[in-house]
């Protein structure tokens, strides 16, 4: 591949305590997060004292920073519960610049561990053009949750959403934001009224608004082409996401330009919305159509892309058009040889969350160890949490085939103050014989019995929900 490798006594278990160590500042960062996260669970109405201090610590943070003047006139517009929408754009912009140094830090400690190279090749800032008087819609109802806060949220406030969504859904340009504020309203609506809440999901509801009021800026929800990239396409394995109404199948790879130049990490990805009722296995019915690839990871193979569209961040803009099968390649063998010197790709701004962080990684002699159902790994006398939940049921990956394992191909990710693995592919010894189990092999179709009642099923839920669709559009 025309790289070297890493020297001897330099692998990533070696390093794995350093995945345990302190980060200076990284508390302090979420505790500012947090605060402002309090603030909005009661609402910016008529700010509480204690709400005060939550806004005027997010402004402490940011102090010293470009954002330092426009914080700190927006959380003295806050407390006193005059706030504006730019006002509350400001606030969110704050709160997103502490979570993307927080991203930063966890990534310069996981590129510490790794010894893997970094690009060095920044992400363009967006700059199209979108339809002004929808995002001014959007960017006005969501300051409107912001003043009621969660306690306050009643199905009324959170229809609100509803006719800017299906304003938006057909312009391209806005379906990303528009995919955001429709499933926000809905998990909201799912929770109203706010006032009877035992628990209320601070993080995770302002995470969503934050990013939904930053996505109302213009050209911000621009997905930047960069350029096109022609070689051999490495699959390394594949991340499902599944919700009650959509699927997602991310492939996480290694792509070797054909100029020689070095190995870097890809992704490409899928998504589609789906009936409730399909579930399992069935996902790869409703995946496989829009992607060759997925059948070329469950068939082990490499792919040759041709002038396939790529952004900055590593994301292959996927056209069946422009790949085609290769030869086999399995997946460990591109782990164990090419993942090492695989540079990883830059973030855009938007996205520097540390629930975002996914790097892949490779695990050999990672003794495997199971108490009270909790999985972990031991690498170099550091026990690494496995997380299993993350294990679709839409493959043969399980948490017992996991427990088991002595090799592993997983996404390095962060959450709740600490760092874990979840697996893609283990290589375990299972009744006394050697196996790999991937999370994605039945991406291309599977003999497997649990794989063919799922798929059938799948296939009587579509045929079913076809038959009554044409029913409707009959009447």
């Amino acid at each position: 591949m025309g790289v070297p490798p890493r020297e001897p006594g330099s692998s990533e278990e070696e390093r794995a305590d350093l995945l345990a160590e302190t980060i200076a500042g990284l508390d302090e960062a979420l505790a500012a997060v947090d605060a402002f996260d309090q603030a909005l669970v009661a609402g910016l109405l008529r700010p509480h004292p204690a709400q005060a201090a939550g806004l005027t610590e997010l402004a402490h943070a940011v102090a010293g920073t470009p954002l330092a003047a426009r914080v700190a006139e927006a959380a003295e517009k806050a407390v006193a519960g005059a706030a504006s929408e730019d006002h509350f754009v400001a606030l969110a912009a704050a709160r997103a610049a502490l979570l993307g140094s927080v991203h930063d830090a966890l990534v310069a400690r996981v590129e510490e561990t790794t010894g893997r190279p970094h690009s060095e090749e920044a992400v363009p800032a967006p700059g199209g053009q979108q339809a002004a008087n929808l995002l001014a819609a959007a960017r006005s109802w969501l300051s409107d949750l912001a003043r009621c806060g969660w306690q306050g949220i009643d199905h009324d406030v959170v229809s609100g959403a509803a006719q800017v969504v299906s304003a938006m859904l057909p312009d391209p340009a806005l379906r990303r934001l528009a995919t955001l504020l429709d499933g926000f309203a809905a998990e909201l609506a799912a929770s109203c009224p706010g006032a009877a809440l035992e628990r209320i999901p601070a993080r995770r509801w302002a995470d969503l608004w934050s990013r939904a009021m930053l996505l109302t800026l213009p050209g911000a929800a621009d997905v930047p082409v960069t350029g096109t990239v022609t070689g051999r396409l490495l699959p390394l394995g594949i991340d499902v996401q599944e919700h009650a109404t959509a699927a997602q199948a991310q492939v996480h790879a290694v792509f070797e330009p054909a100029d020689g130049a070095a190995p870097r990490l890809v992704r490409a990805g899928v998504s589609v919305p789906k009936p409730d009722t399909v579930v399992g296995a069935g996902l790869w019915q409703l995946l496989r159509p829009h992607m060759s690839l997925l059948a070329a990871v469950s068939e082990g193979r490499s792919m040759d892309l041709a002038d396939m569209p790529i952004t900055a961040e590593g994301d292959l803009i996927w056209s069946d058009e422009q790949a085609r099968p290769s030869e086999p390649a399995d997946a460990f063998a591109t782990a164990r040889v090419a993942l090492p010197i695989a540079t990883a790709s830059a973030t855009a701004p938007l996205d520097r969350h540390p629930a975002r962080i996914a790097v892949p990684v490779f695990l050999e002699g990672c003794a495997a160890q199971r108490d009270d159902g909790v999985v972990t790994f031991a690498v170099a006398e550091h026990r690494l949490a496995v997380d299993t939940d993350r294990l679709p049921t839409a493959g043969p990956l399980t948490p017992d085939a996991v427990a088991v394992a002595h090799a592993c191909i997983g996404l390095l990710r962060w959450d709740a103050g600490t760092f874990s693995i979840q697996p893609l592919a283990v290589e375990a010894t299972v009744r006394k014989k050697a196996v790999a189990l991937h999370a994605g092999a039945w991406a291309g179709g599977t003999a497997d019995k649990a794989g063919v009642k799922a798929e059938k099923a799948a296939t009587d839920a579509a045929a079913v929900l076809r038959e009554r669709a044409g029913r409707l559009l009959r009447k």
